[in-house]
């Protein structure tokens, strides 16, 4: 039996996304102004078997929350997510996740958290895979030198983000 990913996709600004959710939560972002086929990519890697359905409604409490955290309305997100990647990502996404709003770490400061001092390359792909941009704030993680590195959504959207949070809190 196939799994359903219920997906849809959400304007800010003058970027578009598409969202995709199981029955257990959100599973993922699309980097800005991408193609469908991208969340069809990671759909494929993820799940490997599944049914891709729009619906717009499914997709509703997780948009509305994005559409509040984008105008400084929310700090946290209060749905629940459903991570897809191996135990190291998850452990990695998990990480970033106790990063607060407004603040940010480097990429060694994650692995050090992580009790993983030398793993900053695993840490940094892990954070690259990270399939749920913006809820799982891997924009908050920045290069050791304070320039903003590497962002799947792009470097005008993650000094974006970084910005809408300073401002915010």
């Amino acid at each position: 039996m196939s799994d359903r990913i219920y997906w849809s996709s959400v304007k800010y600004g003058s970027w578009r996304f598409y969202l995709a959710a199981t029955e257990k939560g959100l599973c993922y972002i699309s980097s800005p102004n991408r193609s469908f086929e991208e969340l069809e990519a990671w759909a494929n890697r993820a799940f490997g078997e599944y049914h891709l359905v729009e619906d717009a409604s499914v997709l509703y409490p997780y948009v509305k929350e994005l559409e509040e955290y984008f105008h400084g309305q929310r700090q946290a997100f209060s749905f629940t997510v459903d991570m897809h990647g191996t135990a190291f990502q998850c452990d990695v996404w998990e990480t970033l996740n106790c990063i607060g709003f407004g603040e940010t770490l480097s990429y060694s400061q994650v692995a050090g958290r992580m009790g993983k001092p030398k793993a900053v390359r695993a840490v940094a792909s892990a954070i690259g895979a990270n399939p749920v941009l913006i809820v799982t704030p891997c924009h908050r993680v920045i290069g050791k030198d304070g320039s903003l590195a590497g962002y799947r959504g792009g470097f005008e959207m993650k000094q974006f983000l970084l910005e809408m949070e300073r401002h915010a809190k």
